[in-house]
């Protein structure tokens, strides 16, 4: 699949222009899913430098796009259309919000396979929970995983 990535919130915490911090594993699975072969274009509101930045920052950490706010890196920004053709858009800004990047990596699977399932069906599943209860405190949480094991 070609599935585009927004940058800003997304693979970093928002402090545009500057480059926030990291998101805990977006960068792990941006690469397992490149691995897997899937072709990752960055879809950002950054251009100019701003965009060589975080192309840059992507990099350093092993994240190489095939594009950036292109289909490919030989399209003519100026006379190619703005309209990404994308299979899937990974954003923050999606109606739902940014789900956490287990999730993301779930949902990309069922969709390599074939099947689709939303981000509410995989939320309310018995593995990630019910969204609607109430986060449980830290330290009942680590005492659970202590006593499954973990």
């Amino acid at each position: 699949m070609v599935i585009a990535v927004d940058f800003d919130g997304t693979v970093v915490e928002h402090e545009y222009p500057k480059i926030g911090k990291a998101i805990p594993f977006a960068i792990d699975t941006l690469l397992q899913l490149q691995k897997e072969g899937h072709t990752l274009i960055m879809w950002t509101v950054r251009d100019g430098e701003l965009l060589d930045e975080a192309v840059e920052y992507c990099a350093r950490k092993g994240l190489r796009f095939y594009a950036a706010n292109k289909n490919y890196p030989e399209e003519d920004v100026i006379s190619a259309s703005r309209k990404l053709n994308a299979d899937l858009f990974i954003d923050d800004r999606n109606l739902g919000g940014l789900p956490d990047w287990g999730v993301i990596y779930r949902i990309v699977k069922t969709m390599e396979e074939g099947d689709y399932f939303s981000f509410e069906s995989i939320m309310a599943s018995n593995e990630y929970g019910n969204r609607s209860q109430k986060k449980k405190n830290f330290l009942i949480r680590l005492g659970e995983m202590f006593e499954k094991g973990y």
